[in-house]
């Protein structure tokens, strides 16, 4: 492991804006800031806004520039990468921004019951490949762990450059009869993009540059908590015929 990374790991531990549970700690059991991030976290009454795999936290910090009457906590196992916005927000003594390391799949045992506004999901890794439909990060066990904590009308963002992740998204909203507030396949050619979604963070910048349109979708959950997973038609021709599988650094 590099110096730089190990720096930055050992910085990270110095925020008060960052936390980084040991894996006992919540493996098969709650944290302590569980259902307490407003009273023990932001120590404020404000709703709280989630970044899923938000990498160096350039949509988070910007989120919570915008909107400082709400909490934005972004989630990402990458500490190295983490560790550029949570320095940020320290810098800037932001008080209604957080960063928590750790994998997606373990939120459940970080958020109670209503404790979350809305979710962010911006720039996933698509996860093309079929056998690895599960890790999409709108895939159904992943919308069953949402709607375990938000509120009831909370909504979803999802932001991305894939096409193959949209129309997967899409499919899996008409399937379950989710409620679509938005969908657009290119903001920026449409004139959809507004102040937030004209945040650009690096990833975007470079599909940008590469002529990549970008795609957004807005949906509900509505109260829905059954969400049994389901083949895809889309994924059947992905391995040779989907755009190829990007690595995101």
């Amino acid at each position: 492991m590099g110096k730089d990374k190990l720096r930055r790991f050992a910085e990270n531990l110095t925020f008060d804006c960052f936390v980084q549970p040991r894996f006992e700690d919540i493996f098969h059991r709650d944290h302590p800031l569980k259902g307490h991030w407003r009273s023990d976290f932001f120590r404020n009454d404000r709703p709280i806004v989630l970044e899923l795999g938000c990498g160096k936290g350039e949509y988070t910090v910007a989120l919570a520039e915008r909107d400082p009457a709400r909490n934005y906590i972004g989630i990402d196992i990458k500490g190295a990468r983490m560790w550029r916005g949570a320095k940020t927000a320290t810098e800037r003594k932001m008080a209604n921004v957080g960063f928590l390391r750790t994998r997606i799949e373990f939120i459940g045992s970080f958020f109670a019951p209503g404790e979350v506004e809305e979710i962010w999901i911006t720039f996933p890794d698509p996860q093309l490949r079929t056998r690895r439909a599960k890790k999409r990060l709108t895939a159904p066990p992943f919308l069953a762990s949402y709607a375990q904590m938000l509120r009831p009308g909370g909504r979803i963002h999802l932001k991305t450059d894939s096409r193959h992740l949209y129309d997967y998204t899409q499919a899996v909203i008409a399937r379950f009869g989710l409620p679509c507030e938005e969908a657009c396949t290119d903001i920026y050619g449409t004139g959809l993009a507004d102040e937030t979604l004209s945040v650009k963070t690096a990833y975007e910048q470079r599909f940008l540059a590469c002529g990549l349109p970008i795609t957004y979708t807005r949906f509900r959950l509505d109260g829905r908590t059954d969400f049994p997973f389901f083949d895809w038609e889309g994924d059947e021709c992905d391995e040779k015929d989907a755009e190829p599988e990007r690595r995101r650094q």
